[in-house]
């Protein structure tokens, strides 16, 4: 790669950290004057947390902020026709500022609702699979955390048939988020105290 496109690819990954850093749970929660929700709840800033503690209009919100901050530099990213594996390097950026966060003292989310986002701008169909998958195991098992990683573990499944060059950017945004559950996973099976 050239040294001016290295240091855009740097600048595009700078920036969609700083985007994935904007935590949609704590800004929408300031706005509506309640708790931050990193302190109540399961204590993630995320959707089902939201959801679960002041209902359905602001985990809505949550989840559009979320799902739509990083989609502008990824927008920049496929204009200046990087390759897939530099977008996704751009993608990643925003999943590690959504999960790692400097100004909120690497106290971010699960980064499942950043992930969508991601996707629906490098990969819309694996998305919206992704997404009614996690709807429909949402909707039966009634467990944010299982529907998360049933979609997780789908993606990189769903990308070698609707995706094939993005194949191995799906697969590192999968690892991101089931490493992320992993606290949840060792609850689910009884392996660490309740919330």
């Amino acid at each position: 790669m050239p040294p001016n496109d290295a240091v855009e690819l740097a600048a595009l990954i700078a920036l969609g950290y700083l985007c994935g850093g904007l935590l949609g749970a704590v800004w929408i929660c300031r706005l509506a004057g309640v708790a931050d929700p990193r302190w109540r709840g399961s204590r993630n800033p995320g959707f089902s947390n939201v959801l679960r503690l002041y209902g359905p209009r602001l985990a809505l919100a949550t989840l559009s902020v979320d799902a739509a901050k990083g989609m502008p530099v990824l927008w920049l990213a496929r204009a200046g026709d990087l390759p897939p594996w530099a977008q996704g390097m751009v993608g990643l950026g925003v999943l590690l500022g959504h999960s790692y966060p400097l100004c909120h003292r690497l106290r971010g989310g699960r980064a499942v609702a950043s992930a969508f986002g991601v996707l629906l701008v490098l990969t819309p169909y694996v998305a919206l699979l992704c997404a009614a998958c996690w709807v429909l195991l949402a909707w039966r098992v009634r467990t944010a955390a299982v529907a998360s990683l049933g979609a997780a573990l789908l993606a990189p499944l769903a990308s070698v048939w609707l995706a094939r060059d993005y194949v191995a950017v799906v697969i590192a945004f999968a690892l991101l988020v089931l490493v992320r559950h992993v606290w949840h996973i060792r609850r689910l099976t009884g392996d660490s105290p309740g919330e």
